[in-house]
């Protein structure tokens, strides 16, 4: 049974070598904008005794003691967009003995080409909808983004992708797939290296519609320059929604734009030699 002293020890008691929760920490703790198991360590003293850890206020399951100054739990959570977990140790009394927060590392994707290898980093606290969107693609299994191309390259514009596979043949979207709600206005813009998401755009002529600022599926584009006329500017002219950036392989984005385009099957700006994305995996 636990003691008096360990009952009245609360967060922030100033983290003395007798408290019986020292730290938390996770082994695994990262944005997938879905349901995953988190792992914590937690160390201290008198760990043996019982205790109850919640993460965001679900509880977790904590393993069977084997030692006074180690314990472990799972808890199985979706990390919300902002990336932030609240830990709170109590004892078999709920009296509440330690509290942190642990905030998951900015995602990032890792896209394996033709030509080389892409990292994006995510935004999912300005961009929650399309991250989680893009994400979602990302860890399927198999892999949505597997053998798709960069079908649209156009040399000072964007390298687009997520759409089509060889033959400029549209690759089919899971049955339940719908358009997102366009994220324009979150601050990002779109800046040379910026990551945004491709949606339809109004005919000729014709209003953006709801139908049309909500198309977004899994096509995406990566800036080649500043383009700042695809930011949003008003209702009418909404630009499009930028949700990450490229951290590593800006060359191998810029190479994809020296290559000869030609079109096909009505598709203009299409790579003459397919750039294949051959895997897309979340590294972090």
């Amino acid at each position: 049974m636990m003691t008096g002293a360990l009952l009245l020890c609360l967060a922030g008691c100033g983290g003395g070598s007798n408290d019986p929760v020292t730290s938390v920490s996770a082994s695994n703790l990262r944005y997938t904008g879905s349901l995953n198991a988190l792992n914590l360590n937690i160390t201290g003293n008198a760990l043996d005794n019982t205790i109850k850890v919640s993460a965001n206020k679900s509880a977790c399951l904590v393993a069977t003691a084997t030692s006074a100054t180690s314990r472990t739990a799972q808890c199985i959570i979706i990390v919300p967009s902002s990336r932030k977990v609240d830990i709170v140790v109590t004892s078999s009394s709920d009296y509440v003995l330690y509290t942190t927060t642990l905030t998951a590392p900015a995602p990032q994707v890792t896209l394996k080409t033709t030509l080389g290898d892409v990292v994006m980093e995510l935004d999912s606290v300005a961009a929650p909808i399309t991250v989680k969107n893009f994400l979602s693609y990302v860890n399927q299994n198999p892999s949505f983004y597997k053998d798709t191309l960069f079908h649209r390259v156009i040399a000072g514009f964007v390298a687009q992708g997520g759409g089509f596979t060889t033959g400029m043949v549209q690759k089919t979207l899971p049955v339940t797939t719908t358009g997102i709600t366009l994220e324009s206005q979150n601050g990002l813009q779109n800046v040379r290296g910026s990551v945004a998401m491709a949606r339809q755009g109004p005919a000729t002529g014709s209003p953006e519609t709801d139908a049309t600022k909500n198309s977004a599926t899994s096509q995406f584009f990566v800036n080649l320059v500043d383009n700042a006329f695809l930011n949003y500017s008003s209702p009418s002219s909404p630009g499009y929604a930028v949700f990450g950036k490229v951290i590593s392989g800006m060359d191998v984005i810029d190479l994809m734009a020296t290559k000869a385009t030609t079109t096909r099957n009505g598709y203009p700006n299409v790579p003459v030699t397919d750039i294949t994305i051959t895997s897309a995996t979340q590294t972090q």
